[in-house]
């Protein structure tokens, strides 16, 4: 967790900014992140970096454009070497907040905050020691801690949910909105359960499906996100917000129509659920926690495939591990992200190299966790 003078500093920076530039992942907890700050200082553009993890060097003609006294780099593991340079020249200020595995040399002038930690030892049921994630808070938990806006409160767990996180301020969440909650008497209070099983979920996936538009349905939904006053502006529809809607009801109906095939494949499949399906339409991280939601017990790894590549969602306990693994034993292929949700990118035609290594890597893995467990 980031500590209270952190939280201080970055609250600063905010104040002193007068235009300050967003940039932000392109997903519920960057879109989130963005507008807690945007709100609480109640100026800035924002910009969604989408189709990568990282923050490249073309996005920097966006500072050409807008001219900003401040940038804030929102969710992002990495941020090109050359984006850095550029900015140098120009000399301007930069606070980049995260909570993934740091993955490179931060430079002196980067204001630098991260909230991600190592994964730990603790005891199973068993009694046995085995590895498991200490979870760095999302940055829209950090931006909510930032501008400790009671009116955005719901933005606030709209992020965090949207990332498999229940923050601590959930249940002050559930007195003001019980309709838009998980019943407490169902005891529910997994992230997934939330996300899927309660109103505010759903508001999660509306912001999620319609990140997926083009980019000038992202600069609609951002305008009129900045001026929603409650979630219920989200949840019913309307003419300003029918454009979203739409983007919904149309990813959701795809996304039903895998799911149906993908269900099938896993009930099917033993520890590991290996799918693969074709589609314009970028969702494989959504279906890869609707897997994950249905199947808990099992590793998810879905592969969607388009002009030779194959854009790979995992899902499962320390999956990041076998992934690491696994892209030892590929020529081209990339990938990383949290312990227990991860991605990758290979070639389309390593794809049976890519589950035959993967299934190595899994043995290999329980192997070394039993030996330690004998060791203690």
């Amino acid at each position: 967790m980031i500590s209270e003078k952190k939280i201080r500093e970055i609250r600063v920076h905010l104040e002193s900014a007068q235009n300050p530039l967003f940039f932000f992942d392109d997903d519920g907890d960057g879109l989130c992140s963005f507008l807690l700050l945007r709100r609480y200082r109640g100026s800035g553009k924002g910009v969604a970096v989408k189709g990568s993890s990282s923050l490249g060097k073309q996005y920097f003609r966006k500072v050409n454009e807008l001219n900003p006294d401040y940038i804030f780099i929102l969710d992002k593991p990495k941020v090109d070497a050359e984006f850095f340079k550029e900015v140098e020249k120009v000399n301007l200020p930069v606070v980049w907040i995260d909570h993934h595995e740091p993955i490179q040399q931060i430079p002196d002038f980067v204001n630098y905050y991260n909230s991600f930690s190592k994964p730990r030892k603790k005891k199973s049921e068993k009694g046995l020691n085995i590895d498991t994630e200490t979870f760095g808070e999302p940055v829209t938990f950090i931006s909510y801690m930032v501008s400790q806006r009671k009116e955005d409160l719901w933005l606030a767990v709209v992020g965090c949910i949207s990332d498999r996180f229940v923050p601590p301020f959930y249940s002050e969440f559930e007195r003001i909105y019980p309709e838009l909650s998980v019943s407490r008497r169902s005891k529910l209070r997994d992230p997934f359960d939330i996300l899927y099983c309660s109103g505010i979920g759903r508001v999660a996936q509306i912001l999620n499906f319609a990140l997926m538009a083009r980019t000038s349905d992202v600069v609609r939904l951002m305008k009129y996100m900045i001026s929603c006053k409650n979630p219920y502006e989200v949840l019913n529809e309307n003419p300003k917000n029918r454009f979203f809607h739409k983007r919904f009801r149309e990813i959701e109906r795809k996304l039903e129509g895998l799911l149906k095939r993908a269900k099938k494949v896993a009930k099917g499949s033993g520890k590991v659920v290996f799918f693969k399906y074709k589609s314009e339409e970028s969702i494989s991280s959504l279906l890869a926690n609707r897997l994950s939601y249905f199947f808990p017990n099992k590793l998810i790894v879905v592969a969607r495939e388009k002009g030779g590549n194959l854009s790979i969602s995992l899902r499962g306990k320390g999956i990041s591990l076998i992934l690491k693994e696994v892209l030892k034993g590929l020529e081209n292929g990339e990938g990383g992200g949290h312990l227990d949700a991860c991605g990758a990118k290979i070639l389309e035609k390593d794809w049976e190299t890519f589950k035959k290594l993967f299934e190595e890597a899994l043995k290999k893995h329980h192997r070394k966790s039993l030996e330690r467990a004998l060791e203690k």
